[in-house]
């Protein structure tokens, strides 16, 4: 959070800051959920001790890589952990404001939010 702040991004702090209590909710849903293949569950829990952890693989005063070991390790988690256990059970734990971190958008059952038109550059050889 302090790196965003740092560089200028408060508004994404201060939305991580607010998702970063559902986030650790979310954890906690799948460590107790059965439906968690125990294997993840280690995953998980070796991540979340790993962030927790003052020491990392590579030092987080490095520029862009000490930040970017951490994001890179979450994304392989979750990733693994979506794929064992499909999307809609990630949607069923998660606080909203989680989902909306994690960029899963709305919950389960809401409208899907609507997707604009892709723009196609003009073509200068047709006639208005």
């Amino acid at each position: 959070m302090l790196a965003l702040v740092a560089a200028g991004r408060r508004i994404d702090a201060r939305a991580l800051a607010r998702a970063l209590p559902d986030l650790l909710v979310l954890t906690g849903r799948l460590l107790r959920d059965p439906r968690v293949p125990r294997r993840w569950k280690l995953a998980l829990a070796a991540l979340a001790a790993y962030l927790a952890f003052p020491l990392d693989l590579v030092p987080d005063f490095i520029p862009v890589a000490g930040q970017l070991d951490d994001v890179i390790l979450i994304a392989l988690v979750l990733r693994g952990l979506v794929r064992a256990t499909g999307p809609d059970l990630l949607r069923e734990l998660a606080p909203p404001s989680a989902l909306m971190w994690l960029g899963r958008g709305a919950p389960a059952g809401a409208p899907a939010a609507p997707r604009s038109a892709p723009r196609t550059p003009p073509n200068p050889d047709r006639a208005p």
